[in-house]
């Protein structure tokens, strides 16, 4: 099919599918703002242009009712749709700029406010008691571990929180890098969620991340007959100017915290769970014994 003289690719059904995990949340009112706004913008082009919906929707190679859910709003748009949109439309790079903020409201509220303070932290003090934390999740990993819950998520929830995720790691790309300490527990290392092959993918996962230069791992065993960890995770993000903000289930019923004092309670017992853990270089040949296991 051709528009303007150019070739423009027919998608397959699959692609035409309006697939789950692209609503906006309805809660959510900056992603309303700024999908209704993308769809406004769209929907002025296309006129612009002089097509109908069901003319530029042969021609972006989704269907008409996707096309009129984008355009009111109701439906978030996939970066490619906006690429081809901006070829058919001959926007010169002004729709396909939009990707960068309908990236980012696809992402539910809570996760985007964490990304954003984990984007800015230099250090970063992580323990998770239950699973393994999501900055480490593999994506299959966590899929299993959303799809557990109860009462259950729908399909459209757990794909969010999934891709929420899977954003949340580049936290690892940064330049400077921050450091980050990991503590897990043994017990979630060993539980194949999703399957063994899910299980031997994260282990190598964690075999990968652990051997970053500014990445410190550390496994607890189960028979250890001490441990501080037993009022629940810890968080705790330091800041270039100082500042900190922290985080658990023990302190302030798990509001996040910036109080000196709360700090200090929270970075003591991160402190005495690590002394507690095996070192980083145990964890990680301890790791390798359980991937050689599974």
């Amino acid at each position: 099919m051709s528009v303007n003289g150019e070739a423009v690719r027919v998608r397959t059904e699959a692609e035409r599918t309006d697939e789950p995990g692209w609503e906006v949340d309805p809660h959510d009112d900056w992603a309303l703002a700024v999908v209704a706004t993308v769809g406004r913008q769209l929907k002025l082009r296309r006129e612009a242009a002089g097509m109908r919906a069901g003319e530029f929707a042969a021609a972006v190679g989704y269907g008409e009712d996707l096309v009129y859910k984008i355009e009111g709003g109701r439906r978030i748009p996939r970066p490619e749709y906006l690429d081809t949109a901006d070829e058919v439309l001959n926007a010169g790079g002004l729709i396909a700029a939009m990707k960068e903020d309908v990236k980012k409201v696809r992402y539910p509220k809570k996760v985007r406010d964490l990304a954003q303070m984990e984007a800015r932290a230099v250090e970063l003090q992580l323990y998770d008691p239950l699973n393994i934390h999501g900055l480490l999740q593999t994506p299959e990993y966590a899929r299993a571990l959303l799809s557990m819950r109860r009462p259950a998520y729908s399909t459209d929830e757990v794909e969010r929180f999934v891709a929420a995720r899977v954003a949340r790691k580049a936290v690892f790309e940064r330049d400077p890098a921050p450091e980050l300490g990991f503590i897990l527990e043994e017990w979630t290392l060993r539980r194949p969620l999703g399957g063994r092959t899910a299980l031997r993918g994260q282990l190598e996962h964690l075999l990968e991340v652990g051997g970053l230069r500014n990445v410190e791992l550390q496994v607890m065993p189960v028979e250890r007959d001490e441990h501080a960890g037993v009022d629940g995770g810890i968080e705790v993000l330091k800041f270039e100017d100082g500042s900190a903000i922290g985080r658990s289930p023990a302190v302030a019923n798990g509001r996040p915290v910036s109080e000196p004092r709360q700090l200090r309670i929270l970075e003591l017992r991160y402190g005495i769970i690590r002394a507690q853990a095996l070192t980083p270089r145990e964890s990680t040949a301890f790791i390798e014994q359980l991937l050689g296991e599974t």
